[in-house]
């Protein structure tokens, strides 16, 4: 602020003395703005310096164009010039056009009042981002006002999807507990597809959501923010005082903090309507004229129609969910709300899942791993079982005979292979039929045949004796029996 004594003496010396501003403010040690200002209050007009500039030929039609289309961006007007030859720059083009565009009256507007329980105003507000585990997610609010009382609802989600749009009115009624009679918003395709005037398409999906909650969806008219002037200062309150010196480090942690700030700090702060009152005290009035609401909830988790691949995850939202493994390559229903996913083929419940906002991670039922890791290793012995089946016929009745005696068939079906490789089909199944007439149904069995057939013909036993990895067994020397000898006894019972 300047001294009044300061601005007189400006004056006079201005109007007296005829002194210039710039000697002025040279005499005075004054910037020679200030000067100026103090002249132009008191009415002396500022001299205008006319200087020649490459924009002087297209005034007039600058002038003409801005006359028909008031609202033309700078931009665009630089573009249509440049194409007639200006061959200025977009930058100080832009502050020429601000001198010829033509003034816009100020816009006075009225005061709006409502009635307890009569409306709410919604928008959403972008908040920057924040860090979950190696993602970075968007931190929009969903923000509700009841426009009697002013009380706030926050809730903040990782996007603009119509299931979180949805999913935020559920819960703003919740808190509030109940419903409003109308609902203003802006011309957002969460509400309104298309809209021509007064004509107006809304989205089916809130149409059925506010019929479930009978209200009235009400969008404003284009580029009259100013009529949910309510919400939008609520937003700017949130900003300033709920935001700054902050930090986050979960959805649910933001949600906590918000619904701790809108139940003391915006509830405490004073009632416009009524200074004396605060906003707790106007939403026991809104509450009192709200609507009851419904007995059920209206579903408002997001649904989407995914195939699963060759591995028994469905990919959603920047993470991979399990699937049982015999829903591989199928059309599957994904069911999705901040808390959850849900996996459905058709009316089946599959998999239910925590939702996960980081990235690249694989949320994993572990009954799902074990039944795949079950299927295979009985798939395994299952193609092996069919290969000595197919070679060697009488194996299937043998490995029937175990399997009845509760032996486990992965050792059996091993050895078995074992002989076939080292004793080939046919003789393998000569030694399988003899064992099963002579009830020894056993790998063992079967060897034992084997080998005795090939100690018969002066042969060395086709596949060796195991023993295990000790050096002293290398040295010890022996001389084989012949097996014969053991045919020579006789039975105790024969002899008596």
């Amino acid at each position: 602020m300047i001294p009044p004594a300061l601005q007189a003496e400006i004056l006079r010396l201005a109007h007296a003395e005829k002194w210039p501003p710039g000697t002025i403010a040279r005499h005075l040690r004054l910037h020679h703005s200030v000067v100026r200002r103090v002249l132009e209050r008191d009415g002396a007009p500022r001299p205008a310096i006319v200087r020649s500039s490459k924009v002087d030929p297209f005034v007039p039609f600058i002038l003409a164009t801005l006359h028909k289309f008031p609202r033309l961006s700078a931009a665009r007007l630089f573009q249509m010039v440049h194409e007639r030859g200006y061959d200025g720059r977009p930058d100080h083009f832009r502050s020429l056009v601000a001198r010829y565009r033509p003034a816009r009256p100020a816009e006075a507007f009225l005061r709006l009042r409502t009635l307890p329980g009569e409306q709410a105003q919604v928008d959403w507000g972008h908040f920057g981002h924040i860090q979950i585990g190696r993602a970075r997610r968007p931190l929009i609010a969903f923000v509700v006002v009841l426009a009697y009382s002013r009380a706030i609802f926050v809730r903040f989600f990782p996007g603009l999807h119509l299931a979180f749009f949805l999913a935020g009115h559920q819960l703003a009624f919740r808190a509030f507990q109940g419903v409003c009679r109308t609902c203003l918003y802006d011309n957002l395709k969460s509400v309104v597809l298309d809209r021509e005037g007064d004509a107006i398409r809304f989205n089916p999906q809130i149409l059925a959501f506010a019929g479930h909650y009978r209200f009235e969806p009400r969008p404003v008219a284009p580029y009259r923010g100013n009529e949910k002037g309510r919400v939008e200062r609520a937003i700017r309150y949130l900003r300033d005082n709920f935001l700054p010196a902050r930090s986050f480090d979960s959805f649910d942690d933001a949600n906590r903090q918000a619904d701790e700030w809108c139940a003391t700090v915006a509830l405490e702060r004073r009632w416009p309507e009524d200074r004396n009152l605060s906003v707790a005290d106007a939403l026991v009035r809104d509450r009192a004229a709200l609507r009851p609401l419904p007995e059920t909830d209206f579903p408002c988790e997001e649904r989407l129609e995914l195939r699963s691949g060759k591995t028994p995850y469905l990919r959603f939202d920047l993470n991979d969910y399990s699937v049982p493994h015999t829903h591989t390559r199928k059309l599957l229903v994904l069911l999705a709300d901040l808390d959850r996913v849900r996996i459905f083929d058709g009316n089946v419940l599959l998999a239910s899942h925590p939702r996960s906002f980081d990235r690249d991670r694989q949320i994993e039922d572990p009954r799902h791993l074990a039944e795949l890791e079950s299927a295979k290793r009985h798939a395994r012995k299952a193609r092996r079982g069919d290969v000595l089946a197919r070679l060697v016929p009488s194996s299937a009745a043998l490995l029937e005979g175990l399997a009845a005696k509760h032996i486990a068939l992965g050792r059996p079906i091993a050895e078995l292979r074992q002989l076939l490789s080292a004793y080939g089909a046919a003789r393998l199944e000569a030694a399988i039929a003899e064992a099963l007439r002579g009830g020894a149904a056993h790998p063992a069995a079967v060897r034992h045949i084997l080998e005795r057939d090939r100690d018969a013909a002066g042969a060395p036993p086709a596949l060796p004796l195991p023993l295990p990895d000790d050096p002293r067994l290398a040295k010890l020397d022996f001389t084989p029996h012949s097996l014969d000898q053991y045919d020579n006894f006789s039975d105790p019972e024969e002899d008596r």
